[in-house]
């Protein structure tokens, strides 16, 4: 009996011990939730083929309501016109028989037209040269010329030899507006010669004959050469040297210094105004041979009127200046802009003034034409104070008629030829009895 309490005794000491030991390696040997989870899948993957995961094929999308409206609206707006069928006892004649033709042909035409754009081959949606047609070269070449700009540039120098106080040439003033009409066509093609890339970025200037691909610019650089060279040749050998130089000059300064300064500075604008104001002085010196203060005068006021007319036409195509890459006053100094406009505007009063104080004109002309120029200057103040496209468009549009009123107003105050020729002999005689006062 002692020795069976020895081991009960011995055996309950121990059970907690041994409860301990196994609670450890059942901890070391524990199978998981998890490990019995990835034991299931991989049997399952292993061995069952049927069960395991299969990729399902991407089920066809289902057209919403309303693509399936709109396309119902596009069968809808296919409509097709059917023709009423005529009685069976009717014999049918050759002119329904052909009208009926010709209304098949027009809807396999339509059928044609309502294909989609798809359709087309890929050499057909290609830039393509357009075709020349010698009927519509003239007009092209007036396009690429410029011709109203070449219209007013002759007009200007006309302006400027009929100004001139020497007897009137018929002559000699055909083959001066001539010459000048063939540099100022050969400027404006090489100017647009240049500027194809730019121009295609502006709405103003993208229907241009090169920019569209009408003509080459091959030939658009021989008809520069076919008008400048013989322009300038008649201007020289024509008239006078000096006058040939001008044209020659004038040329030279608008397609290699205007034309680039466009797209580097603003001071394009005031070497525009040069090439501007260069054509009554050329008029000038075509009938007196001579750069006199006269000259220098009308050039002046050229100069003066081209800032109010070309700053209030940049204010409204300050969109399309930017497109195309050029630097204007009206773009990149919109305040320089207004300032300059209403300033030249101003400055054709002073002018004005100066013109019978350089014996040009009678004392008539500043008060003739104060009116029209108090009346461009108030539109520039008006550009000036609202800077808005309306102020813009009046100037522009003032200016239009203000330089061919300006000039005509100043041709009718001219001082006559006679009346300097009578001046100029009393001088002399003046001068030849003071010479015979001294010689005594």
């Amino acid at each position: 009996g002692l020795f069976v309490w020895h081991l009960k005794s011995a055996g309950a000491r121990q059970i907690p011990c041994q409860l301990v030991h196994l609670c450890r390696v059942a901890n070391n040997r524990l199978i998981t939730f998890q490990y019995f989870n990835f034991l299931k899948r991989m049997y399952v993957t292993q061995y069952n083929k049927d069960l395991s995961q299969r990729v399902k094929p991407k089920s066809d999308s289902v057209a919403s309501p309303f693509r399936e409206l709109q396309q119902l609206d596009q069968e809808g707006k296919v409509t097709h016109k059917i023709r009423p069928i005529s009685a069976v006892h009717q014999p049918l004649s050759e002119t329904s028989s052909r009208n009926e033709l010709r209304e098949l042909k027009s809807a396999a035409e339509s059928e044609d037209s309502l294909a989609p754009v798809r359709a087309e081959p890929k050499e057909d949606r290609q830039w393509k040269e357009m075709k020349l047609r010698l009927d519509d070269l003239p007009g092209i070449l007036a396009r690429l010329s410029k011709i109203k700009l070449t219209a007013l540039v002759v007009s200007t120098a006309s302006a400027g030899f009929a100004m001139a106080p020497v007897p009137f040439d018929p002559t000699c003033f055909l083959l001066a507006s001539l010459g000048t009409g063939l540099a100022s066509c050969a400027a404006n093609s090489i100017n647009q010669f240049f500027e194809v890339p730019f121009d295609s970025n502006m709405n103003r200037t993208k229907n241009r004959p090169l920019v569209r691909g009408q003509i080459s610019p091959l030939l658009a650089v021989s008809f520069a050469a076919s008008c400048g060279v013989p322009g300038i040749a008649l201007l020289t050998l024509g008239v006078n040297p000096l006058t040939g130089a001008l044209g020659a000059f004038n040329i030279f300064l608008y397609t290699c210094c205007y034309t680039p300064m466009k797209r580097m500075s603003i001071a394009n604008t005031w070497v525009g105004a040069v090439v501007g104001a260069i054509p009554p002085v050329m008029g000038w010196t075509a009938a007196t041979g001579s750069l006199d203060a006269g000259a220098l005068l009308l050039g002046g006021i050229l100069y003066s009127w081209q800032f109010p007319h070309f700053n209030a036409l940049s204010w409204g195509l300050r969109e399309d200046y930017s497109r195309g890459g050029y630097c204007m006053m009206s773009v990149t100094h919109p305040g320089l802009c207004r300032r300059v406009a209403l300033r030249h505007c101003l400055a054709l009063i002073g002018l004005s003034v100066v013109a019978p104080v350089l014996d040009v004109t009678t004392w008539t002309f500043p008060i003739v034409s104060l009116p029209i120029n108090l009346y461009i200057s108030y539109l520039g103040f008006r550009f000036y104070k609202d800077a808005d496209r309306s102020s813009s468009r009046k100037l522009f549009f003032c200016s239009l008629w203000h330089l061919p009123m300006l000039l005509l107003v100043m041709f009718t105050c001219k001082k006559s030829f006679l009346d300097k020729e009578d001046k100029g002999d009393l001088l002399g005689e003046g001068h030849g009895r003071a010479v015979e006062i001294r010689l005594p």
